[in-house]
């Protein structure tokens, strides 16, 4: 039997919510479904060659499409997400190489994916609260630079008091953006800048490590670490799937 992920506790929560958001009839068999996908999210397999365990690959399949086109995923994460911490919002992306078999899509811009240094890739624009838990995040290509995200993320994610980026994000249009709502910027400026950094608190600014551990969270799994997906939808419903799975021990003892 392969190795699976979900406790009884966690099952129970999960299945509660999916019956809550009115989309997926509570079903014994999901539990299996939900594993399975589960497992090729974790190895990157192909689907063909899931372990008979799980049951038909084509069905597991299809369950899975069909729950992306609901946006279950989706749904899930933002249902354990509400209970976040937003006085400090830590805010990053990362890149990850999108597979050839991913990559070979009509219009693969449409499906957030570009070019990079390292080929074909994808960017996750992510979000977290103070405890370095996910609480929003966008897919884009690989090329699109960090910044150009950064309002975008802010106004997704619950208002926070203090909002903490890298240089990556050292934008004048994003601090006034920050400061309009409400919020106080912790974001270093380059070092060509004639403001210079007297003014950042670098203590606060040593726990942005809280979202790049949410990134070597994430990418434990294979199909995240390298991108299969060809369609972004079922990209960020996997990526979703995988934040939801963090904040799982945050509901369950």
């Amino acid at each position: 039997m392969p190795r699976l992920m979900l406790t009884d506790d966690s099952w129970t929560l999960l299945s509660r919510i999916m019956s809550l958001t009115g989309r997926v009839y509570n079903k014994p068999e999901h539990r299996m479904t939900l594993e399975g996908i589960l497992y090729r999210m974790r190895t990157g397999i192909p689907w063909r060659d899931l372990p008979k365990e799980f049951g038909a690959w084509n069905t597991v399949f299809r369950r899975f499409n069909a729950w992306l086109k609901k946006g279950l995923m989706m749904e899930v994460f933002q249902f354990l997400n509400r209970f976040n911490d937003p006085e400090w919002l830590f805010i990053d992306g990362s890149i990850v190489k999108t597979h050839q078999d991913g990559a070979s899509v009509k219009a693969p811009s449409e499906q957030a994916i570009g070019k990079s240094r390292g080929g074909n890739s994808t960017k996750i624009h992510l979000a977290v609260d103070s405890g370095g838990l996910p609480v929003y995040f966008e897919l884009s290509g690989g090329q699109v630079n960090d910044v150009i995200h950064g309002e975008s993320l802010i106004l997704g994610s619950p208002k926070a008091k203090i909002v903490v980026a890298d240089k990556g994000y050292d934008s004048q249009t994003l601090r006034e953006s920050i400061q309009h709502k409400g919020a106080q910027h912790v974001i270093p400026r380059k070092r060509n800048s004639k403001q210079g950094n007297e003014d950042i608190d670098w203590c606060l600014y040593r726990y942005r490590h809280l979202v790049e551990n949410a990134f070597l969270n994430i990418k434990k799994y294979h199909a995240i670490a390298t991108r299969y997906d060809k369609l972004a939808r079922n990209d960020q419903s996997v990526v979703a799937l995988a934040f939801a799975l963090m904040w799982l021990p945050m509901w369950v003892d």
